[in-house]
């Protein structure tokens, strides 16, 4: 069933109040208490992130009643939620602050993201970025937008003109060696280490392409229904379309579903064995 357009603009204005109120104010007045490590040294959770989940959770049940809501936080305490994605219906997905890292290092290179799944597929995703109060929204067979913009990724040019998104993150050293070899045919080759920037610039045509290991679903539901409904395409490596089901597989983004084959064909077999 499609998100009303007048529910969908109550979505974005309680991703805004709650940047307002729980993310600007403490950029870069984070203290030691206000910062934990989750897996590993560099999965941080801040005051910020338990902050935002805890308002958008109030502010979504209001908005749309039991609805289930998975937050990245939520799981991080019970990892049984993930399975709500997979159970049928409609379930709100919230990423309080996607690249808490970045943020509580004092860069501004993070963000908000919502999306909503029906029956095991995003029919509304949004890519909120609080320190420039923006946002990027798609609603499924509606395109994307930004502001009363809509996008319309362009097609790519040659290898030589494309900026690519890739990191060794999950890795083998080989692979990174191979991957690494890469990064000569491209203009650019970057990393925001923030999924929804990585997406944000995706949605723009502003990169061509990005290479994923983790597929957790905050991070990459409401991100690839904005690169697709501009005109993108994301599927597995192995060519399978990404559903927000999936938890484990490499996940290629690419600007067009041709440039798609064109790296898949390049980037299968480093990953072959993997």
């Amino acid at each position: 069933m499609p998100i009303p357009a007048e529910t969908r603009a109550l979505i974005i204005e309680a991703v805004r109040s709650a940047a307002k109120t729980e993310i600007r104010p403490r950029f870069r007045s984070l203290n030691a208490a206000d910062v934990a490590q989750k897996s590993a040294r560099d999965d941080l959770v801040t005051a910020a992130d338990l902050a935002v989940e805890k308002a958008l959770r109030t502010a979504f049940a209001g908005l749309m009643p039991d609805t289930p809501i998975v937050g990245e936080e939520g799981v991080a305490e019970d990892a049984a939620q993930l399975d709500l994605i997979n159970k049928g219906g409609r379930v709100i997905v919230i990423d309080p602050i996607d690249g808490t890292w970045n943020f509580a290092q004092g860069m501004p290179t993070f963000g908000t993201m919502v999306s909503v799944i029906e029956d095991g597929e995003t029919v509304f995703g949004l890519l909120y970025e609080p320190m420039l109060d923006d946002w990027v929204w798609a609603a499924k067979g509606d395109g994307t937008w930004s502001g009363t913009e809509r996008l319309q990724l362009p097609p790519p040019g040659s290898f030589e003109t494309l900026t690519a998104l890739l990191g060794f993150y999950g890795m083998d050293l080989d692979q990174w060696a191979q991957v690494a070899a890469l990064y000569p045919r491209f203009l650019r080759v970057s990393d925001s280490h923030a999924s929804i920037m990585d997406y944000r610039l995706l949605s723009r045509g502003q990169a061509a392409f990005k290479l994923n290991r983790q597929l957790n679903v905050w991070d990459h539901a409401a991100g690839v229904l904005c690169l697709r409904e501009a005109g993108g395409h994301a599927a597995l490596l192995d060519g399978t379309p990404y559903a927000p089901s999936m938890r484990k597989g490499r996940l290629l983004t690419a600007q067009s579903e041709a440039l798609w084959h064109e790296l898949a064909a390049i980037l299968r077999p480093i990953f072959a064995s993997a």
